[in-house]
């Protein structure tokens, strides 16, 4: 039988800023992100969870399925925090944010509409379910570095990219 701790052995999740939070380029942040997935893959991890918002966790996903062209073995979870969530984004991150819904192994919404503690509740449902996080993370007070102190409360390693 299999039990939740030896499956989160193998799984990972990203946390970090929007695009417009962020003091690196995108091609920066993409590029660590990048050398940060290889990492854990060779760590052995095979399951990689994102929070679906722009910029940190849609690049990240994007990453992840390159990859996953080349090692069957990767697979992509989408915590989408709330049904609706993208509708307000311009039509270049709607469709990335639609073509990594439709190439991920399983979607999970969060919660059924916006409530202020949506994105902690979709944020603490990743961590609980991982054995690290990659963060990408300028220093700001937000949801990114409450997601590091949660992960961290919690014992659950974390690699910071500074963005």
């Amino acid at each position: 039988m299999v039990i939740e701790t030896d499956l989160r052995r193998h799984r990972c999740c990203f946390t970090g800023h929007r695009p417009e939070k962020l003091t690196d380029t995108e091609r920066a942040i993409k590029s660590a992100l990048k050398k940060e997935i290889e990492l854990a893959i060779k760590e052995g991890y095979t399951i990689f969870l994102t929070g679906m918002a722009r910029g940190t966790d849609l690049w990240a996903a994007e990453i992840v399925l390159e990859l996953r062209k080349k090692n069957k073995e990767l697979k992509l979870i989408c915590a989408v925090p709330y049904e609706g969530f993208a509708q307000q984004w311009s039509e270049d991150w709607q469709k990335l944010y639609l073509h990594i819904l439709t190439e991920a192994d399983l979607m999970k919404v969060i919660g059924q509409h916006y409530h202020p503690g949506v994105f902690q509740i979709r944020n603490e449902w990743m961590v609980n379910r991982s054995s690290k996080v990659i963060a990408v993370f300028n220093g700001q007070a937000g949801g990114t570095q409450n997601t590091i102190n949660y992960a961290i409360e919690h014992k659950i390693t974390v690699s910071i990219i500074s963005g």
